[in-house]
């Protein structure tokens, strides 16, 4: 499916015209009532444009209109869902070419409504034998016309190629994050990796397992010694072409690709979502070839550790102490606390080997933090104010919604050990997502502009899409936000 800008009126073909509940919305609806072929009371009576409402017409050409309501204050999220919910519900009923008229909104929220309609022909039956064909609008031969304001059409140009750059990537992530242990493991993301790299033009390294033993990434060792499958570090490295000293930004996400927690084995209930382990390396992998599609001019390398956590005679155990890439020891509480111990060597790596300006891990690392936020924000650890600050804003224009914990040194009390450098558990059974930070922010080895994010409650979750929690694809817009944001500070 192709996706246009016009800035012709639409004058025949199915149509979509999203309402927001303003004081000039009596007046909007007075205006179309003749072309929906409705009287204007009537349609007043059945509309009022609240968030996700849908009124469906057919006007006396047969030509079908959707009307659909986006509530009072709509963000750039409130767009995303209201589409994607659309174009989910509706994906057997489009036609092959469709219309949507944004006349009377700015160019921004193409963005928006672009991220919406891909979103909606997501298929989460990966692996059902008899999956019907995609449905016709997304196939290559559906058209989708966005009709903008003639002043607008610059704004929405941008809007489109940027969201069409995260939508593509993000819906590869989807697959990712859901595809089973069975379909998916460490060299798999690697795999991926080298594949992006080629396509977009940055670098990607792979350390396997001979060249992890190596460097020494014993923490990284340490937790895939139960699993057949071999570990492997993915570095991946986007730097603009022609840009003299730019900005560079570190991002280290958990790869784990399915865990059960190890010696500390999980519960059944649930154990089969651990295939979604990985959100964090979806997030920094998705960010960084969307970095390089868009061409940003900021340099942005990404690393992630990624292993599988699983058991057998080999399997790191409780008590046991290893040694880190950064030279720390680590005493080993909770092997089912193995996402942090991973991190550990993938942030010494960065730091390191690379010196980013920006230090950013993100991780599906704690219950904790789900029991703190719920499944409506991911959690920020920074003592860095400044990078807390902008953090929050690319939260808040994207949606992808975060809110800040303290990491006060008091905590440190939790990750002290008699025998190593620092345990990776507190063994308490609060404050589980704090102890968890001020654990990774021991091996960022005092970075001034280190945080990290917590997306336990936001990588998987109910969507649409199934009757499970399933993948989101949650931080490539806000990280990708935040990059725009850097440039634009540095000019």
């Amino acid at each position: 499916m192709t996706i246009t800008l016009s800035t012709q009126s639409p004058t025949t073909g199915d149509l979509i015209i999203p309402f927001r509940q303003t004081d000039a919305l009596a007046d909007q609806l007075i205006s179309l009532a003749p072309q929906l072929g409705l009287p204007a009371n009537v349609l007043q009576r059945d509309f009022t444009a609240g968030a996700k409402e849908v009124l469906v017409s057919y006007g006396p050409n047969g030509q079908k209109t959707s009307l659909l309501g986006l509530g009072t204050d709509p963000k750039q999220m409130d767009w995303l869902r209201t589409f994607r919910k659309f174009f989910f519900d509706q994906k057997s009923k489009l036609p092959a070419q469709l219309s949507i008229d944004l006349t009377a909104v700015d160019g921004t929220v193409v963005e928006g409504v672009v991220l919406g309609v891909r979103g909606g022909g997501y298929d989460l039956k990966l692996y059902q034998t008899d999956k019907a064909d995609a449905p016709f609008f997304f196939s290559e031969a559906g058209a989708l016309t966005l009709y903008v304001q003639e002043t607008e059409l610059a704004t929405a140009q941008e809007a489109l190629i940027r969201g069409e750059a995260i939508a593509q990537t993000q819906l590869q992530m989807l697959d990712l994050m859901n595809a089973p242990a069975n379909y998916k493991n460490p060299q798999t993301l690697a795999d991926w990796t080298v594949a992006s790299g080629k396509q977009y033009n940055y670098t990607v390294t792979i350390l396997d397992k001979a060249e992890l033993e190596r460097q020494k990434l014993g923490a990284l060792l340490s937790v895939s010694q139960g699993s057949a499958v071999p570990p492997v570090l993915i570095i991946a490295e986007y730097k603009p072409e022609g840009i003299d000293n730019p900005r560079t930004v570190g991002l280290v996400g958990k790869g784990v690709t399915f865990d059960t927690g190890g010696i500390s084995i999980k519960s059944s209930a649930n154990m089969h979502l651990m295939k979604s382990d990985m959100g964090g390396a979806a997030a920094v992998l998705g960010t960084v070839e969307v970095a390089a599609k868009l061409k940003l001019p900021i340099h942005v390398i990404g690393i992630v550790p990624s292993t599988e956590n699983s058991t057998d005679g080999r399997s790191t155990k409780p008590g046991d102490v290893i040694t880190a890439y950064s030279g720390k020891t680590i005493e080993i509480i909770d092997t089912d606390a193995e996402g942090r111990v991973i991190l550990a060597d993938g942030l010494g790596y960065m730091v390191r080997n690379f010196q980013p300006e920006v230090l950013i891990d993100l991780a599906t690392l704690t219950g904790s933090v789900i029991a703190a936020l719920g499944y409506h924000a991911a959690g920020l650890f920074t003592s860095n104010d400044s990078l807390a600050a902008q953090l929050t804003e690319s939260a808040n224009q994207t949606g992808e919604q975060i809110w800040r914990l303290p990491v006060w040194d008091a905590y440190l009390e939790d990750i002290k050990s008699d025998v190593a450098d620092v345990k990776n558990y507190s063994g308490k059974p609060l404050a589980g997502s704090i102890s968890a930070a001020k654990f990774l922010e021991f091996f960022s080895e005092k970075h001034p502009a280190w945080a990290h994010l917590d997306i336990a409650g936001m990588a998987f979750a109910d969507t649409e899409f199934g009757s499970q929690k399933n993948a989101t694809g949650f931080g490539i817009r806000l990280l990708i936000d935040y990059l725009q944001r850097l440039i634009v500070e540095k000019r």
